[in-house]
């Protein structure tokens, strides 16, 4: 199982303005759950509490009200059964690929033979398998994120996190991986929370998108777009497809107007 339940979660700061204290809501009352199995997108202008969520859910962070739960069990710091994925791959520049897979699997106690073959599982998974011996300035930015996602996936957790992983990529590439990420949770069936700007990103990947602003949550929306779901000409000319998103583009320019 790998459900995720946020329940009134609120995180409230203070940050110094000209030498005073100045208090700042990042997210008030936020509730939403996503289902076992599922990916749910959160989707918001910059600014709108989208990451702070994010990192909330996986530990890094704690809020100032509300709770978290996995599979209904109150999460306390950052556990093996979250892993997450950041904007930029985040790998150690001195280890290999394999190497920084079999990192964190260290981290979680697994060693000798299973974690050789547990590390080369993941890596095969990704379509790195024969990459596992570079180091991640022999490797794109998109073979990069491709090992952060495998070292994310290699302990198993019930929920993988991902923070704009394909933000940095350029768009060929972003397309591409976004069609090997829906193959990987096709193949996993892991419980995705995806963070995107992108609307056609988040209609492309998730089943259901969160749309946040200004710390709260505007509007939850189905994708009720049918699967097996590829960044594709076919996807971007049904009518279903340009009604969901401009029914986004609304919900998320609703304030502005």
């Amino acid at each position: 199982m790998g459900t995720v339940s946020l329940k009134n979660i609120s995180r409230q700061f203070t940050i110094n303005v000209d030498g005073k204290p100045h208090n700042v809501q990042a997210l008030r009352d936020v509730s939403f759950d996503v289902n076992d199995g599922e990916m749910v997108a959160l989707i918001g202008p910059s600014g709108c509490g989208k990451t702070t969520a994010l990192r909330i859910v996986m530990g890094l962070q704690e809020p100032s009200a509300g709770q978290v739960t996995v599979d209904g069990v109150p999460i306390r710091g950052c556990g093996y059964d979250r892993g997450i994925v950041f904007q930029h791959a985040e790998l150690l520049p001195w280890l290999t690929a394999f190497e920084n897979v079999a990192f964190a699997l260290e981290m979680k106690g697994i060693k000798g033979e299973e974690m050789r073959e547990t590390a080369m599982r993941y890596l095969d998974l990704v379509g790195l398998k024969d990459s596992a011996r570079r180091r991640p300035y022999q490797l794109s930015g998109g073979m990069q994120q491709r090992v952060g996602i495998a070292r994310a996936l290699a302990i198993d957790p019930k929920v993988l996190l991902m923070d704009e992983p394909f933000g940095a990529l350029d768009a060929q590439t972003r397309e591409q991986m976004q069609n090997e990420l829906i193959d990987i949770q096709a193949r996993t069936g892991k419980t995705v929370l995806f963070v995107t700007h992108d609307l056609d990103e988040a209609i492309l990947l998730a089943d259901r998108v969160v749309v946040m602003r200004k710390g709260e949550v505007a509007e939850i929306m189905q994708v009720n777009l049918p699967r097996p779901r590829h960044n594709d000409a076919a996807l971007l000319r049904m009518p279903e497809y340009a009604e969901l998103r401009y029914r986004l583009w609304s919900s998320l320019h609703q304030e502005a107007a």
